[in-house]
């Protein structure tokens, strides 16, 4: 059967990787831009700092939920913490994987450090949850 008024359409996939420049936020300024490695390790450190739901401005898979680990079993909080930084981390393009977790608790405190392998080079990197 040969369908009259029909369209064709070309497209052109690309694997390219969008530029990732930004503003560079320093602890007590905004302060030039960034870019490649020092763009990444700002928006890793914004996503895992960023309270998931909590703001109407980020889309739902945005941020790192951990509100409800407070007062849990330590070995739920380690199991639930690195899915969800994994979940939360692996969204950005330039993020290739996340690995070697370790766990260490100090009085009301969890320290959680672990490698994200990027486009760039591998990062290591931490989040401190709080009870």
């Amino acid at each position: 059967m040969i369908l009259a008024n029909t369209v064709t359409v070309d497209l052109k996939l690309s694997d390219e990787i969008e530029q990732t420049q930004t503003y560079k936020v320093l602890p007590d300024k905004i302060q030039g831009v960034a870019d490649g490695l020092t763009a990444l390790q700002q928006t890793i450190d914004h996503m895992l700092n960023t309270e998931q739901f909590e703001y109407p401005i980020y889309t739902l898979d945005y941020g790192l939920r951990t509100d409800d680990l407070i007062g849990k079993d330590r070995e739920y909080v380690e199991s639930e913490l690195q899915r969800r930084i994994r979940e939360c981390l692996i969204t950005d393009d330039r993020i290739t994987g996340v690995d070697n977790f370790q766990f260490s608790v100090e009085g009301d405190e969890m320290l959680c450090t672990f490698d994200v392998e990027s486009i760039y080079k591998t990062i290591s990197m931490s989040k401190a949850v709080t009870a």
